[in-house]
């Protein structure tokens, strides 16, 4: 498994996979030719239809000089190595290309050239699934939380730090933001609604809850700074439950930073395992995984077990098979917002359901994760953030 700084990531929204990995792909390709005197980046798949309403063009062109660049989007159907594919080609000043190369956008803003295997050395855990983290820590009388501790670079708490002070950040700037995101919906911001209704009965905390999720989707949606919890998409489901309990509980910053560490590992087994894209494997990928994440991260602050950590996880990701990705007009609002506000809500209801039912698993949560992969692979490319399928091609812009 990889180190939970590719997991991890402080970068701009509204997608993980569709802004923040090709502004990467093109900066690595730009370091490659730098001098050149112009630059052909053609889109496919889910970054070609989907791309205009995810911003993908203006991701491409803060790395790359927008005068010497050209974007086009390829519609066509063709077999992709990957849904999220796309090559770049570096020309010179008589128009001879200097060279091409094809990336692939892999979810959670990772990339990776096309034909080349995951570098083994940004494998840093030794572990191939959840189970053998679970026989790990049991033998060394560890918490999941404590793991990444062990195996990640001196650099690793700050990480943590860093991520946490950007998702309060984040929060914040959404919940003091009115008027409406970018883009023809044409939605009005709804995180300080819920949050002054908060305020008039604080005793119902599932506004509290909710106004955090959007707070922060909602800042994604019109591009602001995010962390990828495990993706862009879903970055609002773990903070708003952090957040919440820090609220609740008081909890101090030690404890939220190996809650996230806990998440992580969590997140890493179904990056590792199955996918975090959502044109692979549909929102399942994105938010039903970001539901996990936050569900063991519940346990975590609560002092929970492993094995009620695996059931929340396990229930977390099952009650989101076959969720689809379907954005309506290619931007990343409905129903992805919503959908942020109600897994949080369903991270702290698994969490609960697993402490009052510990010891009653049959389902491992390796299996859900293979489950979820091959359900994912199943689903029709419609369902698959193409903007083809589903509330996508229900809803019509007026």
């Amino acid at each position: 498994m990889q180190s939970l700084f590719e997991l991890y990531k402080i970068g701009r929204g509204p997608s993980s996979s569709h802004t923040m990995g090709p502004e990467r792909a093109a900066r690595d390709f730009l370091m490659r030719y730098p001098d050149a005197c112009g630059y052909r980046v053609v889109l496919f798949g889910s970054l070609a239809r989907t791309g205009k309403g995810h911003l993908t063009d203006k991701a491409l062109l803060c790395a790359l000089p927008a005068e010497k660049t050209e974007i086009v989007f390829d519609r066509s159907d063709r077999v992709l190595a990957h849904p999220n594919t796309l090559t770049f080609t570096a020309y010179g000043r008589d128009g001879e290309m200097l060279g091409t190369q094809t990336y692939l956008s892999v979810g959670g803003g990772s990339i990776r050239r096309e034909g080349e295997a995951p570098h083994k050395a940004d494998e840093i855990y030794p572990f191939p699934d959840f189970s053998s983290i679970r026989a790990y820590c049991e033998r060394e009388g560890i918490t999941l939380g404590d793991v990444p501790f062990r195996f990640e670079n001196d650099l690793f708490r700050k990480h943590l730090g860093d991520i946490w002070r950007t998702m309060q950040e984040t929060a914040e700037r959404g919940l003091s933001q009115e008027g409406r995101l970018p883009g023809a919906l044409k939605i009005e911001r709804k995180a300080p609604t819920l949050y002054r209704a908060y305020l008039a009965d604080r005793s119902d905390d599932k506004r509290l809850i909710c106004s955090y999720a959007y707070a922060t989707a909602e800042e994604n949606a019109s591009g602001g700074i995010v962390v990828t919890a495990p993706t862009c998409g879903a970055s609002g489901v773990l903070p708003a439950v952090l957040l919440y309990l820090r609220d609740k509980y008081g909890i101090s910053e030690d404890k939220i930073l190996h809650a996230l560490a806990a998440a992580g590992m969590v997140g890493n087994v179904v990056k590792t395992n199955a996918s975090v894209s959502g044109a692979e494997a549909g929102c399942q990928a994105e938010i039903g995984t970001a539901t996990s994440m936050a569900a063991a991260a519940v346990c975590s602050i609560m002092g929970q077990s492993l094995e009620t950590t695996e059931y929340a996880a396990e229930i977390a990701l099952e009650h989101q098979l076959g969720l689809t990705c379907d954005p309506v007009g290619g931007y990343v609002q409905i129903p992805c917002i919503e959908r942020n506000a109600v897994a949080a809500l369903r991270a702290l209801d698994s969490a609960d359901l697993a402490d009052v039912l510990s010891g009653t698993r049959k389902i491992s949560f390796d299996l859900i994760v293979r489950t979820m992969y091959e359900t994912g692979r199943d689903l029709d490319a419609r369902y698959r953030e193409t903007g083809e399928g589903g509330l996508a091609s229900g809803y019509k812009i007026c």
